[in-house]
């Protein structure tokens, strides 16, 4: 196993139940992959996701593998409420956590009548459109036949009493105009595509799928900070007798008449195995092999959010996060994650795969939870702000982070004068535990859009060699990354016939 982040890991659980022997190696010297913590001063920060949607996955993870249920191991908390937004107009609305009915009524109140009832009607298309896609995005290997997910759209259409006809929205931008027709829902929605570098005016409306998975499945914390889940899933594996080998970097795979036989490390010890499993960047898994791992018909990962001529001069967008340390209890009331959206929507998008000297303000979300495992007292709080952009140029970083503060004072009142210090992170900086550095993004795999939103198989065209965690399917998120790892663990047990998870 190359790699010990949340997939590599869960496939790893589930293979030592099954009677392999696992090894993985790990480039840095702790588990996780992104999912780390910041501590200063007493202080301590999630540098990763924050929360947590589908908990199942895991749960079913610690079912499978053990006689510890995941509430055993780890203090699993309903968000409520699942988060406050407050829009470019100065509106604000608190959503409840996993209910549809207290969505819409929550939402008439605040935005006016009508707005509910629209959105409402928006997560039953997005129902419909999960329902179509959960199995062959979450729960299946990738189908051979994956031009058919490709092209077409599981978001329904809509009947139009103008047009007197049915209209489709083909990018969630669409559905936000047609559908709707409120920029402060249009905001909302949105928000879940750009979370994970998903510019709306392209990514298809298939993509709704993102709202609903929270709404459906609710939004849940970690006690202790998310990293908590991750010693969780560090600490099966060990009980599986897992071994894991920190500070070792995995220089080759080895090959043997067409087949990965194992793994070369870079300090040039030679490590056998049946099967190998890699939680790495495509790029890199290639340059390890000196094999071409993608046949004729396979899907192959693109190199920007748009394929053509114009990827090559567009740049990966990743997650800037600022950790703030403040003196002072939260007070009654304080949300969990509140959601400050950008006052000027397109400069927000245009400037989301371009890079530029002068940043923007963008959306902002502001993680402040109530856990006394993450502040020295109570007499003071830990709060993570992050914005999703394009690299901000040397130089300009702290002008940014200015900007997630002065959002942020819309949901933490008095913040400046509480707050003790700041810590900044730009995305890319410290290569901490992902393939791209801090912040880098990898989105969920997404139905429609041609194939640019999809990700390229867990079996390569090398026999024996797999790939795992948010570069490949089922892409990125914790479910999917813990989806991943079941996948991949299905495929080398039952072989090639292995139909999905149930």
């Amino acid at each position: 196993m190359i790699g010990a982040g949340m997939g590599a890991m869960a496939a790893a659980a589930r293979l030592a139940v099954a009677g392999h022997r696992v090894a993985v190696y790990e480039r840095t010297g702790t588990y996780g992959g992104a999912v780390r913590r910041f501590e200063r001063d007493g202080f301590g920060f999630d540098t990763g996701p924050g929360l947590l949607a589908v908990p199942a996955v895991y749960r079913d993870l610690f079912v499978k593998t053990g006689r510890q249920p995941l509430e055993e191991c780890v203090e699993l908390v309903q968000v409520d409420p699942s988060a406050r937004h407050v829009f470019a107009d100065g509106s604000e609305v608190s959503l409840p956590n996993a209910s549809r009915a207290g969505v819409v009524s929550a939402l008439d109140l605040a935005l006016g009548a009508g707005a509910g009832q629209r959105w409402g009607d928006f997560l039953v298309r997005a129902r419909e459109a999960w329902d179509r896609t959960r199995r062959p995005l979450l729960e299946e290997p990738l189908w051979a036949d994956w031009r058919v997910l490709a092209e077409r759209e599981p978001y329904p259409a809509v009947p139009h009493k103008r047009l007197l006809r049915t209209r489709q929205a083909g990018t969630l931008a669409e559905i936000g105009a047609w559908e709707l027709r409120d920029p402060r829902l249009t905001a909302l929605l949105e928000s879940h595509a750009l979370g994970y570098g998903l510019d709306p005016r392209d990514t298809p409306a298939s993509a709704a799928v993102l709202p609903y998975m929270e709404h459906a499945f609710g939004t849940w914390y970690v006690r202790g900070g998310m990293r908590e889940l991750a010693r969780a899933v560090y600490e099966r594996c060990l009980d599986r007798r897992v071994e894991f080998v920190f500070e070792a970097e995995v220089r080759r795979i080895l090959d043997k008449d067409g087949r990965a036989a194992g793994v070369e490390l870079a300090d040039g010890s030679l490590v056998e195995a049946d099967h190998v499993v890699a939680g790495v960047a495509p790029e890199r898994l290639s340059a390890m092999t000196g094999h071409e791992l993608y046949g004729p018909d396979d899907l192959r990962p693109t190199t920007g959010p748009a394929a053509g001529a114009e990827a090559e001069v567009e740049v990966a967008p990743g997650r800037f996060t600022v950790f703030l340390a403040l003196r002072g209890r939260p007070g009654p009331g304080a949300a969990h994650r509140t959601v400050v959206h950008a006052p000027d929507r397109t400069a927000e998008l245009d400037r989301l795969h371009r890079a530029g000297d002068e940043p923007v303000r963008p959306t902002v979300t502001v993680l402040r939870p109530d856990d006394p495992a993450l502040r020295p007292d109570a007499e003071h709080e830990s709060v993570v702000l992050s914005a999703v952009s394009a690299p901000v140029a040397k130089g300009a970083e702290e002008r940014f982070a200015d900007l997630l503060v002065e959002a942020a004072e819309q949901a933490v009142p008095g913040l400046r004068e509480r707050l003790l210090w700041r810590e900044v992170r730009a995305p890319g900086a410290g290569g901490e535990g992902t393939e791209s550095g801090f912040g880098a993004l990898a989105a969920p795999a997404l139905a429609a859009g041609a194939g640019r939103f999809l990700r390229p198989s867990n079996v390569t065209a090398l026999p024996g060699l797999y790939r795992v965690g948010g570069r490949s399917h089922p892409g990125g998120g914790l479910p999917h990354a813990g989806m991943s790892g079941a996948l991949v663990a299905g495929l080398i047990v039952e072989g090639p016939d292995f139909q999905g998870s149930q």
